[in-house]
């Protein structure tokens, strides 16, 4: 709704020209990611919901993250391949390494795309904002299918960063609550990933 209603506002110019749009996504973003630290820091059953994982579990964000940048570069290639004057440009006439920035988000639309928007423009923040969403979109309605194909890890590792709360009721209800903590921590490890993997691969 609020994206829906950006693109109206934005259309209509109803923002002023003047306004410095950077520093309000920063301070929104900021805000946002304040909110979710007192949530995880004010639930006191964390720390013995990590304790309760097996130990193999614990490559489980691993495993997503790399899978999530091998998904990006395979995608942008299948989709414009390489250009013959300048072989390291793929689809869109973007770099690799902004594919990956993509790819890194993790399915955390808000701060990836705002990073990316920063570093290398609007139209690439733009694909990173809608990718992520495409990405929890396909983790909240494909879970009981990727479930029946992949096994009970599957909804897990494709919500990403959402896997520890927009997409959380969906897997416990199709994964099973046993598989709660491995969610939140799987949740947890690729959100911190998220702004340290976009910034590199940006820069």
């Amino acid at each position: 709704g609020f994206f829906v209603a950006g693109i109206v506002l934005g259309r209509l110019h109803a923002v002023p020209a003047t306004a410095d749009l950077d520093a309000i996504s920063l301070g929104v973003l900021c805000t946002l990611i304040f909110f979710v630290g007192y949530g995880i820091g004010n639930d006191t059953t964390v720390l013995a919901r990590f304790r309760s994982l097996s130990p193999g579990l614990a490559l489980l964000p691993a495993v997503s993250i790399l899978g999530s940048l091998a998904g990006s570069l395979a995608v942008a290639m299948l989709a414009g391949g390489a250009d013959d004057d300048a072989p390291i440009i793929l689809a869109g006439g973007h770099s690799p390494a902004e594919w990956l920035a993509v790819g890194s988000g993790m399915g955390y639309y808000s701060i990836s795309s705002v990073l990316i928007t920063g570093y290398r423009g609007t139209e690439l923040g733009t694909i990173a904002l809608l990718s992520n969403i495409v990405r929890e979109m396909i983790a909240l309605l494909g879970a009981p299918l990727l479930v029946r194909l992949f096994g009970t890890l599957a909804p897990i590792a494709a919500a990403g960063a959402t896997a520890m709360d927009t997409t959380l009721p969906v897997i416990s209800r199709t994964c099973g609550p046993r598989l709660v903590p491995v969610s939140i921590y799987c949740g947890m490890a690729t959100d911190f990933s998220v702004p340290f993997l976009v910034t590199l691969f940006c820069s």
